[in-house]
């Protein structure tokens, strides 16, 4: 008997003869660059370095694209925002040791939020191999031991016929949900030795579904139709499945009040009548939440920032939809659904029944007010209309990427990202460095926007380098730099805690005068030109820097009070 999927496509004369005959010149890296093109990559970042040369030699033989940085975080960061923007797994090429141990906080970042990086790093010769220490360059015991704890799988390639098996593997993983940054290494004598393996022509790049289970969703369906208080909790989830369009059918159909999470800035419009808005860190939000009688969270562990730092106790029963297993039910009791968001919620389309409910739109407005007044009670004039002057210069469909700055705290709460992918932090390790080098590989991905970084002058010094990547690429990115003088998030929290903060001052550059230097324009700005100042600079094709000088307050939090 044959079954369908034992028939395997007979390979064509001409495609034995070529098999038979491949060209001359070609080395273990041409196998990884024939690959990930085989897999439909079409772009790659990354740092040259010795062990990996055989890697970047073959780039010049193919058809790849190459976007080279400055510093390995910095390009594992671009890599991390060009997966989010286009949905692919990014490739990221990088040396051997400390190439490679640099780019651990941008993978980490990677991991927290699912994106889908494709991290191939060189090894020293296959001789060294095995913990002794022979003395190689960049040499360590277990090279691979320092990524298991931070990206979803590792894949070690030892000869030459393991690379695309290798490859193809560590791509599928960073692409099935929940998708995440992965490792592939590879010995610098298996990348520089000449092959006679044939040109790698294709690739599976289709990675594995994770649907629900139909007996879950159907108690679920039923615990939403009956409930008398649905609420839905919306995280980064339903952002990287691309079902916001799904989730304001069902919120629709329910009547169930949205509030998104930081990392699902997007995923439900924020006008919308049924939209709590990002306000999951203020109390009014939490208390809300806790009173739902039935709360569905697609998308979300329900972690820290996202349960208002664990002060969120639910008292109504809890439907978690979750691809990371690890997340499933990991802070709270739930009927745990395991499943890539976007089917789950096909699922209860499917199963639900519709709900009347005239009185929660005027809820949900009662919400809100509560937390406008809240805010508006602390005098944060300067801080609101910063954040309306950023939002009303940018574009409506431009992506805006943001490092850990007091501007992008107030951002995850009040900034309306105009829609699903929009916004990006760093919020998931909450690493420093983040927005530029994003955006960077944010305006790669999609050269066709103007896309907008925000630092402050702290986590800007960790970027500088990349204002020549921004020159050499020609990149639209328009860098914003709220110039407090320190560490701004640190100084507030530092003297809340001890009456006065250390460590926190810093001694920083003329970052007008810095950009320049590299070619890329520069313009200092203040609250009030703010709006015009970087509203030109984003209409103006390229690179460009607008510094605002500006000390900046966060609201206060409510979880310190419960």
């Amino acid at each position: 008997m044959t079954h369908d999927h034992d028939l395997v496509l007979r390979p064509t004369e001409a495609q034995i003869a070529a098999a038979l005959n491949p060209p001359a010149g070609r080395n273990g890296g041409d196998l990884v660059v024939e690959t990930l093109a085989g897999l439909g990559a079409t772009t790659v970042f990354g740092l040259p370095g010795q062990h990996a040369l055989g890697m970047f030699d073959a780039l010049r033989r193919s058809d790849l694209r190459y976007i080279g940085l400055r510093v390995e975080n910095n390009a594992g960061f671009a890599a991390d925002a060009y997966g989010r923007m286009t949905g692919e797994a990014a490739p990221l090429l990088l040396s051997t040791g400390p190439g490679a141990l640099t780019s651990l906080a941008a993978l980490q970042e990677a991991a927290a939020a699912s994106a889908p990086v494709l991290a191939i790093s060189s090894q020293i010769p296959t001789a060294g191999l095995g913990g002794g220490r022979h003395g190689y360059l960049h040499e360590l015991p277990d090279q691979a031991a320092s990524f298991r704890g931070v990206v979803k799988s590792v894949h070690t390639v030892r000869t030459q016929s393991q690379i695309p098996s290798a490859i193809e593997a560590a791509w599928k993983s960073a692409l099935t949900a929940p998708h995440g940054p992965v490792w592939v290494e590879i010995p610098q004598d298996v990348l520089l030795a000449e092959t006679s393996i044939p040109v790698v022509t294709g690739g599976d790049a289709f990675p594995e579904e994770l649907p629900p289970r139909p007996e879950l969703t159907a108690v679920a369906a039923h615990l939403l139709s009956q409930a008398a208080r649905p609420a839905i909790i919306a995280g980064g989830g339903v952002v990287r499945a691309d079902a916001s369009g799904k989730l304001r059918r069902l919120a629709e159909t329910l009547k169930a009040p949205v509030v998104t999470t930081p990392g699902g800035k997007g995923a439900f419009p924020w006008n919308h009548p049924l939209s709590l808005q990002s306000w999951i860190e203020d109390r009014h939000t939490t208390d809300f939440l806790e009173d739902a009688d039935v709360l569905l969270v697609v998308g979300s562990g329900l972690g820290e920032l996202s349960s208002n730092y664990h002060t969120f106790k639910p008292r109504g029963r809890v439907i978690q939809i979750e691809a990371d297993l690890g997340k499933l039910e990991s802070n709270h009791p739930a009927l745990g659904i395991h499943a890539d968001a976007r089917l789950a919620l096909q699922a209860l389309l499917e199963t639900v029944s519709e709900r009347e409910d005239v009185a929660a739109p005027e809820r949900v407005r009662e919400v809100l007010g509560k937390v406008s007044e809240r805010i508006a009670g602390q005098e944060l004039t300067l801080e609101q209309d910063v954040l309306a002057s950023v939002r009303r210069a940018l574009p409506a469909d431009s992506p805006s990427f943001w490092d850990m700055t007091i501007l992008a705290y107030w951002a995850w709460s009040a900034f309306d990202a105009k829609g699903p992918n929009h916004l990006h932090s760093a919020q998931g390790a909450g690493g420093l460095g983040y927005g530029f080098p994003a955006a960077l590989g944010a305006a790669v991905a999609d050269p066709t926007r103007p896309v907008l970084a925000v630092s402050g002058d702290g986590g800007a010094l960790y970027s500088i380098a990349e204002l020549a990547t921004a020159r050499q690429y020609d990149l639209n990115v328009t860098w914003l730099i709220v110039d407090d003088g320190g560490y701004g998030i640190l100084r507030e929290y530092m003297t809340d805690a001890f009456g006065q903060a250390t460590a926190t001052e810093l001694t920083r550059p003329d970052y007008v005068a810095l950009a320049e230097s590299f070619g890329v324009p520069g313009a200092r700005t203040t609250p009030e030109t703010l709006e015009a100042d970087l509203a030109k600079a984003l209409q103006t094709p390229g690179p460009s820097v607008v510094v605002l000088p500006a000390v900046l307050r966060m609201f206060a939090p409510t979880h310190l009070t419960t």
